[in-house]
């Protein structure tokens, strides 16, 4: 097997020295000039090293480390740079550089440092790829909840699961719409097949169409190879194509094609190959306003929504938070090779009146990052990210008649806002001067309140 190395250089002297001494060391290579070419050019190349110069036009080497990391975490990157110091050096590494050279460098240290690099590149890739197969063996596909706030949906998933139905699954952000696909694909008559996830709105518009459908050797000049797209890896198993409202309108009428005829063209192919695939996509997008946008096909929506599951956001399903808590505090006791001892019954009630815009995905590093700061004992409240210690102030006084002084809103909490401005409201016959005092409140407030809750 030949290894795949990306040179990124904007010095023309320099890239094709490097190139000419890996390929005569046995390298595949190719050369970009620029950070915005490299983050074009993995997708078709898919490096297994990526060799960068720290001081570059249009992005500089750490913008484009950054970009690479967020959508292909992989490759090893090894820095290059004239202008190298201590300083660099330790800003590279916490970005996830592997290593770091120096120019003018000298050949025998670059080639043991690529060597090594891509050794450390497949040793990532085996690790990744065997945690991933115990993951399957101990059930990763388990959803905390299934007998609580998401039973709907795990009832919806049985039903759907056995058919080759369409599935669109719909949700905010963190609700665990790739472990629903998941599990509908296990609990399918396709389970022994392939499961491909392709996350549409992280992949560049120029190359969405060959990650979905390949290409053909020369079809275009970097195409050195042929390449199957992700269609014809899954085979006959499940495609999960996430963020599938950020799929661009050209592709769309693609794959609306490809929903309708069961085949596929290679880009740069004379043939179509047939494909038995199930597509499960997912969006946090609402389609049928991008539709109306003209941001998003009709008839393909249509095609991808013959059964649709809409996964509740967890301020919806307090009584999994508690579930949720444990899990995640087990889990990472584990990981983090702590011995936490639970959570104090204080800090519980605060998590399950937080918002969590992020979902599951917030509360789970919520947890991991309060178990970090717990030294021993159970998680408190002064443990927890800031963001979510500060719902705890209050400024509450009891007035001389007992009622409540101060802002209600505060003190009542997230998930209570809503039916606490109901009443009030209904106390005060729609009052929302009388409200917004009571409430201790601006007006402004209690109409941006109001607003986001649907009531206006």
């Amino acid at each position: 097997m030949k290894y795949r190395v990306l040179i990124v250089d904007d010095e023309q002297k320099i890239r094709r020295v490097i190139n000419l001494l890996l390929q005569e060391a046995g390298y595949e290579t190719m050369m970009v000039e620029n950070g915005k070419q490299a983050i074009e050019s993995i997708y078709a190349f898919k490096p297994h090293l990526i060799l960068l110069d720290y001081q570059m036009p249009v992005m500089s080497g750490i913008e484009t480390l950054n970009q690479i990391k967020k959508i292909v975490p992989s490759p090893s990157v090894v820095m290059i740079t004239a202008f190298g110091s201590v300083s660099l050096v330790v800003e590279a590494i916490k970005k996830g550089a592997y290593d770091f050279i120096e120019k003018p460098f000298d050949n025998d240290k670059l080639l043991l440092t690529v060597k090594r690099a891509i050794e450390h590149a497949g040793l990532k890739i085996e690790v990744k790829e065997l945690k991933e197969k115990l993951e399957n063996i101990n059930g990763s596909t388990r959803i905390i909840g299934e007998k609580c706030g998401m039973k709907k949906v795990m009832e919806q998933v049985f039903v759907v699961s056995p058919t080759n139905a369409t599935v669109l699954l719909s949700g905010e952000s963190g609700t665990g719409k790739e472990l629903v696909a998941r599990r509908i694909h296990q609990m399918s008559t396709r389970s022994n097949y392939p499961f491909i996830a392709l996350n549409c709105g992280a992949i560049p518009q120029t190359l969405i169409e060959s990650e979905l459908f390949g290409y053909e050797k020369g079809a275009f000049t970097d195409a050195k190879e042929s390449y199957a797209g992700n269609f014809e890896r899954a085979g006959k198993g499940t495609l999960f194509l996430d963020e599938i409202g950020e799929l661009p309108l050209g592709a769309q009428v693609k794959l609306l094609r490809v929903l309708e005829e069961k085949k596929i063209m290679r880009l740069g192919g004379k043939s179509s190959i047939d494909t038995d695939v199930r597509i499960i996509a997912a969006t946090n997008r609402d389609l049928e306003e991008r539709v109306r946008t003209g941001e998003f096909r009709l008839d393909l929506l249509y095609r991808l929504n013959v059964f649709l599951i809409n996964l509740p956001p967890l301020r919806e399903r307090k009584d999994d938070i508690i579930l949720l808590t444990e899990y995640f505090i087990s889990k990472y006791n584990k990981i983090l090779n702590l011995n936490i001892e639970g959570i104090t019954q204080e800090t519980l009630t605060l998590l399950q009146n937080y918002d969590w815009p992020g979902n599951v995905r917030d509360l789970e590093n919520a947890i991991q990052s309060a178990l970090i700061m717990t030294q021993k004992g159970k998680i408190k409240i002064d443990t927890l990210p800031p963001r979510i210690k500060k719902y705890t102030e209050t400024d509450l006084t009891i007035s001389e008649k007992g009622k409540i002084q101060g802002n209600k809103i505060r003190c009542a909490g997230i998930m209570a806002e809503k039916e606490l401005i109901i009443s009030v409201l209904t106390k005060n016959s729609n009052s929302k001067t009388a409200t917004a005092a009571e409430l201790n409140i601006s007006r402004k407030t209690l109409f941006n309140k109001m607003k986001k809750f649907g009531m206006i």
